[in-house]
């Protein structure tokens, strides 16, 4: 990446997965505050913190193949602009409804995001850096994770919950403009890109903009597998991003600022998890291991490590113990994260964004479930026990699938 354009493409990137996680997370550090303010239940919180992912996965596959068609160039410039307004408005929420309106919002802005830019990296990045490129910008998304929990707590200090939202939405804007400014959908129409890196993507990237007909059928029998993985993934990366928070705070009794501060501490653990995780796979890749043993086994040792850490989160009520364990688990559920994106790349990379959407779709389900299952499970039982249960279920049942399925590239476009 150094010395090359696409390092530059992929910084942007990186700043886009970070404000994008900030714009979904800060409502989790603002929860306690945003619960008391509107007077919601735990059950309403929970359907305010779903709501995001309801559009966010109905839309991933037709987000992923209009981004692809129009270019992620417009594509991302214009869901930027989306998300800043839907992101200002979760501040002027008055109640549950609003709340649930912006979120709405938020998620039918961001339900391309990752998909195009996916494209984007299709088109920039060579074969045997893919699941680099995805741990490095998915690390940024968990910077934001990690930020989040301090800096909304600081303005919420400061100013109140309502102004995190807005200033966020305000560096949505400020990101959209450089993007358009900077990006070109293809290498060769940079002015910038010079013959030797041209070279390095050639063959992994069409020649233009113009798509084959997309093989839908293909994809969705290869896909389905890499989506149910993506689906216990996500189960359990949401109940970290919405939940965690108000675990600190209400199940531990911590107050807001060392809440925000035990939150941030186990986030930060994802930052390094996906690096790892794409690292680990495009190493046995080289090495000679196969497409399916490079993958799997990043996913395997992923999913198998954050089962065994989170286990004792079901018998602990201790600070130090549960932080340790959670941070743990975190790492090693932030190693598959990188190989899961990558997959669509191997499997299908003129079709990336569709590719990547149909997968990310599991991902977008588990949002909408597993921050209301967890919030009403926990009203119901009074335990916080008893919803982390089904994160390590999930994580079990993500990995027999994960050691089984074979996703081949897809040769025809038929």
């Amino acid at each position: 990446m150094r010395g090359r354009i696409r390092g530059r493409v992929l910084l942007l990137l990186c700043v886009m997965y970070a404000i994008s996680y900030l714009d979904r997370t800060n409502i989790s550090t603002a929860a306690p505050s945003i619960q008391d303010s509107l007077h919601l239940s735990d059950g309403q919180l929970g359907l305010a913190l779903s709501a995001f992912s309801l559009p966010y996965a109905l839309l991933q596959v037709f987000g992923g193949s209009i981004g692809g068609r129009l270019g992620p160039r417009r594509s991302l410039a214009v869901i930027g602009i989306l998300w800043a307004i839907a992101t200002a408005a979760t501040g002027f929420s008055v109640g549950l409804a609003s709340l649930i309106g912006a979120r709405l919002l938020l998620g039918l802005s961001e339900a391309a995001a990752f998909p195009t830019a996916t494209d984007a990296m299709s088109r920039w990045v060579p074969a045997d850096r893919r699941g680099f490129a995805q741990g490095v910008v998915h690390s940024a998304s968990r910077l934001g994770n990690a930020a989040a929990p301090v800096l909304v707590a600081a303005l919420i200090a400061a100013t109140g919950w309502r102004a995190s939202f807005w200033l966020v939405g305000l560096l949505s804007v400020l990101w959209a403009v450089l993007w358009y400014v900077s990006f070109r959908d293809l290498p060769g129409r940079h002015p910038k890109v010079g013959a030797v890196e041209l070279a390095e993507v050639h063959g992994d990237v069409p020649a233009t903009t113009a798509r084959p007909k997309t093989p839908w059928r293909q994809l969705i029998r290869t896909l389905a597998p890499v989506a149910f993985v993506d689906f216990g993934y996500g189960w359990t990366l949401w109940v970290f991003l919405t939940w965690l928070p108000s675990y600190f705070s209400h199940g531990l009794g911590l107050k807001l600022s060392a809440f925000a501060a035990f939150t941030s501490l186990v986030l930060l653990a994802g930052v390094v998890g996906d690096t790892a995780g794409g690292m680990l796979s495009d190493r046995l890749l080289r090495r000679g291991a196969t497409l399916r043993s490079a993958r799997r086994t990043s996913l395997l040792v992923g999913l198998l490590g954050s089962l065994v850490c989170l286990l004792p989160m079901l018998v602990t009520h201790d600070l130090v113990t549960a932080t340790v364990s959670l941070a743990l688990s975190f790492f090693f559920l932030e190693l598959t994260n990188a190989t899961l994106w990558a997959i669509p790349m191997d499997v299908a990379p003129a079709f990336a964004g569709a590719a990547s959407g149909m997968m990310n779709t599991g991902f977008g389900v588990a949002g909408v479930l597993s921050p209301t299952v967890f919030g009403y499970v926990e009203q119901i039982t009074g335990s916080w026990q008893v919803p982390f249960g089904a994160s390590v279920l999930l994580l079990g049942a993500a990995a027999v699938v994960a050691a089984r399925m074979n996703p081949r590239p897809i040769t025809t476009t038929a």
